[in-house]
């Protein structure tokens, strides 16, 4: 059940990323451009928060739905896509229940979203269910830094107060283990460093469902 609380950290963290996520940004916007400008046909992007990978998008070749948990990211979201001229379909949701047809969307967007969906393993089995044969989630997700380092040290630290803090962000999260294992036919990923500490290291890649 929600809580006064959690809706105010929910408040708080949609203003917060509004105004003072500039530099992260910057640093992602060439991933993005590689990941997201060519794609068409239906896509849906799971926690778009503010909107902004909206930019990186065609408008005139593809039809965006959007699935969001926090109901304070909507004004933010609509805002950025009025600014763009872009029609959106966007729905309250959650990654591991989504509200989308069997095989019924070409792409699906997840940056920086799986360190906060509450089952990794269920949200990319609902990826894979929405997806046609064929079509592809796009990724740029912060992930846990190798074991025995010492900023895999920090992360487990930090973990219980940063998820309590960061709308339920887990930065210990070995994410690429389940994307190898969820079931794609092909899941193919670089590593990066983030300028800031708490969101780095990142993969950026591709998984592929089978035809």
């Amino acid at each position: 059940m929600d809580t006064p609380k959690a809706g105010l950290r929910q408040r708080i963290f949609a203003w917060a990323l509004a105004r003072f996520n500039t530099r992260y940004e910057r640093f992602a916007s060439k991933s993005k451009e590689q990941l997201l400008a060519d794609l068409t046909g239906t896509v849906l992007e799971i926690g778009p928060g503010t909107g902004v990978n909206l930019r990186y998008l065609k408008s005139n070749r593809v039809r965006w739905i959007g699935v969001e948990p926090n109901p304070f990211m909507q004004p933010y979201l609509r805002e950025e896509a009025n600014r763009l001229g872009m029609p959106i379909d966007l729905q309250i949701g959650t990654a591991d229940t989504l509200p989308v047809a069997d095989n019924s969307v070409d792409a699906v967007i997840s940056t920086l979203v799986m360190c906060c969906v509450n089952s990794q393993q269920r949200s990319l089995q609902e990826v894979l269910r929405v997806l046609r044969p064929g079509g592809k989630l796009v990724f740029i997700e912060h992930v846990a830094a190798p074991r025995g380092s010492w900023l895999r040290h920090i992360q487990n630290l930090l973990t219980p107060v940063w998820k309590r803090l960061g709308d339920g962000c887990r930065p210990n999260r070995e994410t690429w283990v389940e994307l190898e294992r969820a079931g794609f036919e092909s899941v193919i990923y670089e590593r990066i460093n983030a300028p800031t500490i708490l969101v780095s290291p990142q993969i950026v890649g591709v998984a592929i469902k089978a035809r």
